[in-house]
């Protein structure tokens, strides 16, 4: 590297590093004392062998299933960075420098791929957290592990912080943070682009399809007709579109009548686990942390929305100005703040649905749920219905519906709530250890940020590349909130809205 080069990418870290004060470097060393400390309980856990697979098979099953989950989990949550901010940009721009990035993107969009990416990663995202929760929840809590005392197994794996705190830090966040700044270097590989072609496969499937219908009627209420880049569908193709939604349907209610069914007659781990608490508050829970991850999900779509308008356009009711206020007090940092400590609560949330959805129905003994055969009752008790719920009616719902009415979150004093939540989960810096371990990864893999390679949006415009128009999301997955960062940009906030005013003003 020459002495340009080394000041140039100097200025690059420079303008990405965070100020270290003594809080955020205790935040640091706290937080990656935390995840040391979960994956040793949890580990621990498994080879007790007091969790659905490792009593199933064996412990060091369980410990690589659960290992490969968190590894591909982060591919996910990265890519998802990556493929939601490079679409403004001129692939040309990196077509020879990153041939398997192009690979990626000429594959992701075209047509309306993009939309079917976001829905099959949104059931891979719970497929997986659903996996490493049967990986890693304990069958009965009092079981020792390592002598700790009960109020210590309470909180790690009872209730679960080991989990979240590990899922969250190694499987989403370290590579959230690393993608948002390096899109282009990190889905350069072809584990991005087979996790692509996977997400693809599971949208082609058709098993989310019920969410189509679901933003075809959005799209009536809200009067906002959706965007796409593809002709209408017409003859075999509208069939077999509609076909599939059919099927989505049949799937997501035989999903809710086994799930409901169980829960009503006390045959899920919670009746193990917790067999004071009556079947009706099972319920109850199920469909409460729902509509929490619901919440959660719509709130970041509705943030990012409001956060390209005007102060005086974003809502005049009275939680409506608290939300705002709060979310872009200062300089904006409480919106990455509000993402970080959503993503704890969402993945609380989704560890919580899955024990609760996991049945106990032991097969062959003639108690399986709607007469199944033994093999699919075995395959039910792992609880993956409750992933298709999830996704459809917890998660894509949501989202869509936030992209068509962002202000209904806003005025909804639940959202301040929830945002106040989120902002203290943040606050006290349990997954601060990402960034420490985004920066160790950043340097062993050697990626760099996008303005070394495409340079910031303001160099594109004035070298005549100027970025696309960002794209309506009324009716559309996007990406959490990622399609409002500009890549190149050295904030994830401001940097769309200045970009996109620059190319306005250029223009």
């Amino acid at each position: 590297m020459t002495e340009v080069d080394a000041t140039k990418q100097q200025s690059h870290d420079d303008a990405h590093d965070v100020k270290i004060t003594p809080f955020v470097a205790f935040k640091y060393v706290a937080s990656i004392c935390l995840l040391i400390f979960s994956i040793v309980i949890v580990v621990a856990l498994i080879f007790t062998g007091n969790t659905r697979v490792s009593a199933e098979t064996n412990p060091w099953v369980a410990l690589i299933v659960m290992t490969l989950a968190v590894v591909w989990l982060s591919m996910i949550e990265g890519q998802q960075a990556s493929l939601v901010g490079l679409p403004p940009v001129d692939p040309d721009l990196y077509k020879d420098s990153h041939p398997i990035t192009y690979k990626n993107a000429a594959l992701a969009f075209r047509g309306d791929n993009l939309d079917r990416y976001l829905m099959g990663r949104q059931f891979m995202v719970l497929l997986v957290v659903f996996v490493i929760n049967q990986c890693g929840n304990p069958l009965d809590p009092k079981v020792d592990v390592l002598g700790l005392p009960d109020g210590v197994k309470l909180v790690f794996l009872d209730v679960g912080l080991g989990m979240i705190v590990f899922t969250c830090i190694l499987g989403q966040l370290t590579t959230q943070v690393n993608a948002s700044h390096c899109m282009i270097d990190f889905i350069n590989n072809y584990f991005a682009l087979f996790t692509l072609y996977t997400a693809m496969a599971v949208e082609f499937s058709g098993v989310m399809h019920s969410s189509y219908l679901i933003q075809n009627v959005l799209s009536m209420v809200s009067g906002k007709p959706i965007q796409s880049n593809e002709e209408p569908k017409s003859g075999f193709t509208f069939i077999f579109f509609w076909g599939r939604v059919l099927m989505s349907l049949a799937i997501l209610g035989f999903c809710l009548a086994v799930t409901l069914s169980a829960l009503f007659n006390g045959q899920t781990q919670m009746a193990v686990k917790y067999p004071n608490v009556p079947n009706g508050v099972s319920v109850f829970l199920f469909f409460f942390f729902m509509a929490i991850v619901g919440m959660l999900e719509g709130m970041q779509i509705a943030f990012f929305a409001v956060a390209k308008l005007p102060a005086e356009e974003r809502g005049n009711s009275f939680f409506a100005k608290k939300t705002c206020d709060l979310l872009f007090k200062g300089n904006g940092e409480n919106l990455p703040g509000f993402m970080i400590g959503r993503q704890l609560t969402v993945v609380f949330s989704f560890f919580l649905v899955a024990s609760i959805t996991g049945l106990n129905i032991t097969p062959g003994e003639g108690e399986n749920i709607f007469g199944v055969s033994d093999g699919a009752q075995a395959f039910l008790n792992y609880g993956f219905q409750g992933a298709v719920i999830t996704t459809i009616l917890a998660s894509i719902t949501w989202q869509l519906a936030a992209s068509a009415f962002p202000m209904a979150f806003l005025n909804n004093p639940v959202t301040y709530i929830l945002l106040c939540i989120a902002l203290f989960l943040e606050w006290t810096g349990l997954c601060a250890g990402a960034w420490v371990l985004a920066r160790l990864m950043k340097k062993a893999t050697k990626i760099q940020y996008d303005e070394v390679y495409v340079g910031t949006p303001e160099e594109r415009i004035a070298n005549g590349r100027a970025d696309k128009e960002f794209g309506d999301d009324v009716g559309h997955l996007a990406g959490g909130g990622f399609v409002g960062h500009a890549c190149g940009s050295h904030d994830a906030l401001d940097g769309p809205i200045k970009s996109k005013d620059a190319i306005d003003a250029a223009a």
